[in-house]
């Protein structure tokens, strides 16, 4: 995968398949410098379970920022030892413990413990551009913008594993600016699900403090540890349909490190679709949008049965090379969801 820059901006790139194909991505217009920052003051939350090694790299990024934050909280959520505690104290951050096994109890923790205005999360397994948070604080220059995510690029695709997850399932969402607009989502929501995941990804995403006052905390039976992913759809979901507007800033960057083994995407892809159903139903009890499901109990399933029949027809391709794990994965979710309590209030 080659990335071209211009003027300090990540502009296009161009990925080479295993099989030899090409994809390739590139800015419609070029990125413009923003003039000034708007005055707000930026916490900076990495939520974090048993990989001390990784949080030590993450946090190593964060004193070359071009912008200080006001504090830098770590969640450590369930580590089964000290070490993760032992890296926080040695950066000099704020080290907080959430026992509770769970990456949106985590979020949720580290929201409340946090006192900037804008609260900015990342994840251990990132290493962060120089201007990431400048980039990311520069974006809530509009006060309709309650969420700003950034574009997430590969931090090394040394092995096949993460070269399938780049090519097929990759964060990234382009390198131009897009505003996800709650007009737009009232516009469409009753016929079709808007497609929230393609706000941005939970590895650079920022709120501002006040639209948990107004929209309530990330629900805390989806995501990492519980349901398996889509904690952070669900949420920007949750913003627009109350009228609040998100914004993806490609010039807000974050490296990410895949999953290195075929094992371990294996069970990523599984938690993805998991994820997914369960946000289905999440959006569709917390909204009262029917879309949602329409969409989990008719339209996946539809998708899928053709997936299914479509390769019994034509064999294996490549892009459904985890196919049962998202079909297991998907109904999984749906079984988790009907499982669980619901939420008071």
């Amino acid at each position: 995968m080659t990335v071209f820059w211009r003027s300090g901006y990540a502009v296009g790139h161009v990925l080479r398949l295993d099989d030899g194909r090409e994809k390739r991505m590139e800015a419609g217009t070029p990125p413009t410098p923003h003039a000034t920052l708007p005055p707000l003051s930026v916490s900076v939350v990495i939520c974090t379970r048993d990989r001390p090694d990784e949080l030590r790299r993450c946090l190593a990024s964060l004193p070359q920022q071009s912008v200080t934050p006001a504090e830098i909280v770590v969640v450590d959520n369930a580590s089964r030892d000290g070490r993760t505690r032992e890296v926080a104290l040695e950066a000099g951050v704020v080290y907080v413990r959430e026992d509770r096994p769970g990456l949106d109890f985590a979020r949720n923790t580290g929201a409340l413990r946090a006192t900037a205005d804008i609260i900015a999360y990342t994840d251990d397994d990132v290493l962060l551009h120089p201007q990431w948070l400048e980039h990311l604080l520069a974006a809530f220059d509009e006060p309709s913008i309650g969420a700003v995510t950034g574009l997430v690029l590969p931090g090394e695709l040394e092995t096949a594993a993460q070269r399938h997850f780049e090519s097929y399932w990759s964060f990234g969402q382009g390198y131009d600016r897009i505003d996800f607009r709650a007009a737009d989502f009232a516009a469409t929501s009753a016929q079709v699900v808007f497609p929230a995941w393609k706000v941005g990804a939970g590895a650079s995403m920022a709120f501002r403090r006040d639209v948990f006052d107004r929209v309530g905390y990330f629900d805390e039976r989806l995501d990492v540890g519980q349901a398996g992913c889509s904690g952070d759809s669900e949420y920007w979901y949750r913003l627009l349909a109350a009228g609040i507007d998100c914004r993806y800033e490609p010039t807000a960057i974050a490296f990410h490190f895949h999953r290195r083994a075929m094992e371990g995407l294996s069970h990523q892809i599984y938690s993805y679709m998991r994820g997914h159903a369960a946000a289905l139903m999440v959006q569709n009890e917390r909204t009262g949008l029917r879309c949602n499901l329409r969409q989990a109990l008719w339209r996946m399933p539809r998708w899928y049965a053709g997936r299914i029949w479509r390769r019994l027809r034509q064999g294996r391709t490549i892009e459904d090379r985890f196919l049962k794990q998202e079909v297991t994965g998907y109904f999984a979710g749906l079984l988790f969801y009907w499982r669980q309590k619901r939420p008071h209030g």
